[in-house]
């Protein structure tokens, strides 16, 4: 992290983070991992930084993986035995819920967490159910709310009917339900949960790993445009395929994964590059595959506009590190990117689905280098300021403090009450609603 720990007025606190079908091990950007994946990760980091004890319990999914890992970072990662050892669906992880709050029962009752953080509908209701009966107080993060998905996607049986009753039961049980961004407040509050429970911090950036180049970066066109992403029909690089017909000496790299491994045997990889072939533009397309996430800061950093043009819902996290980057960003209107994009300062945004936007936004931008350097600047700034995660964990640490109504030494289980958020004149502060 860029930022130490000067100035936070926190006593240290005993967090737990329930990731029950995201591992923060799996390696960002691959099968296993989304960007739910590296949020815990980034998060779990960035409160040990801060000096509180972290653990974060997820299902194990690996039979030689050892059940406890203490990690660099400086927080553990403990792997709880619920179904066999295998990745699975969530909706199957859900039938193994019972053995996974059976472990935390018994893990909080032998060492008391101060709050629990879940992540993801199928933590939230083992983070409830284990926490019921306790003084435990349960924060839960959705990333993603089912009844935010298309009419068409949710229409297939029983499966999302649980969904949605496991969510709105985790909302009204929930001591506090922090939202990602502005979009998810409002699926929140769309479930019936109560206003005054809602709060928004959103997902953070890497602020050291993602920073402007310090040299150029070489590459075989006079304009590179990058998209990054699962390659699935729902990221929209279909329309970006098509906006990139309109724009003549652009090369367009799409790095990310497939939804089944190796992007290059995907089905819908060979669809999209039929379709580059049926335009003319297959010689300006490149298939990057999956990147490291180390190496993905240079990628970035080579283009002129980075394109995030998903149809309907995006964490916002190729935009952010792109911002934080340098880099100006064309994005549609959907989910965290209208929060983490501000049109005209920090990149431009365009309705979802229409590859005539991104054409016309890419047009205006590769003809305009003054514009793409106020972009470029403007970006940084923003994630600077707002999305670092030294940040983005600070403000969670105050929504800790506020439901836990105490603060507590950590050391070693030891609940006894230091003293009240206003007894040391640090009262809260109002969350964002």
């Amino acid at each position: 992290m860029a930022a130490g720990t000067q100035g936070i007025p926190f006593d240290r606190m005993r967090i737990a983070l329930v990731s029950e079908h995201s591992s923060p091990l799996a390696a960002p950007g691959t099968l296993d991992s989304g960007s739910q994946n590296l949020h815990v990760a980034e998060l779990a980091t960035a409160l040990a930084a801060l000096g509180h004890k972290v653990a974060v319990y997820t299902r194990r999914d690996d039979p030689h993986v050892p059940q406890r890992v203490q990690t660099a970072s400086g927080y553990e990662v403990v792997h709880v035995n619920a179904g066999p050892a295998i990745r699975m669906r969530g909706d199957d992880v859900l039938d193994h819920t019972g053995d996974f709050v059976q472990f935390l029962k018994l893990a909080w009752k032998a060492r008391r967490p101060d709050v629990v953080h879940a992540h993801g509908w199928l933590s939230g209701i083992a983070a409830v159910l284990s926490a019921r009966n306790t003084q435990v107080p349960v924060v839960q993060t959705y990333h993603r709310i089912s009844t935010a998905t298309p009419q068409h996607r949710r229409l297939n049986g029983s499966t999302s009917t649980k969904r949605m009753a496991v969510e709105r039961l985790v909302g009204h049980e929930a001591a506090r339900i922090v939202a990602t961004c502005q979009a998810e407040a409002r699926d929140v509050l769309g479930m019936g949960v109560d206003k005054s429970k809602l709060s928004v911090v959103p997902r953070g950036v890497d602020l050291n790993l993602f920073c402007p180049p310090t040299t150029l970066v070489d590459r075989l066109c006079a304009r590179r445009v990058v998209s990054v992403g699962r390659v699935m029909p729902r990221k929209g690089f279909e329309e970006t395929i098509r906006a990139l017909s309109t724009v003549e000496g652009v090369e367009l790299v799409i790095a990310g994964g497939g939804a089944q491994g190796d992007v290059r045997d995907e089905p819908e990889t060979r669809r999209l590059i039929a379709l580059a072939e049926y335009l003319g533009v297959a010689s300006r397309l490149v298939f990057a595959g999956h990147l490291p996430h180390a190496e993905l800061p240079v990628l970035l950093r080579s283009a002129d506009v980075v394109v995030c043009a998903p149809r309907q819902w995006s964490s916002g996290c190729a935009a952010l590190e792109a911002m934080a980057c340098g880099t100006p960003v064309v994005a549609t209107s959907v989910g965290g990117l209208t929060d983490a994009v501000v049109d005209g300062v920090t990149g431009v945004l365009v309705p979802s689905g229409k590859p005539d936007g991104i054409a016309k936004a890419l047009r205006g931008l590769l003809a305009d280098g003054t514009q793409r350097t106020l972009l470029s600047a403007g970006g940084q700034e923003r994630a600077r300021a707002r999305y670092s995660w030294h940040r983005c964990a600070a403000d969670l640490v105050r929504i800790y403090t506020a439901v836990s109504g105490k603060r507590t030494a950590g050391n070693g289980g030891n609940n006894r009450t230091i003293r009240s958020t206003r007894s040391n004149g640090l009262a809260p502060k109002r969350d964002s609603r």
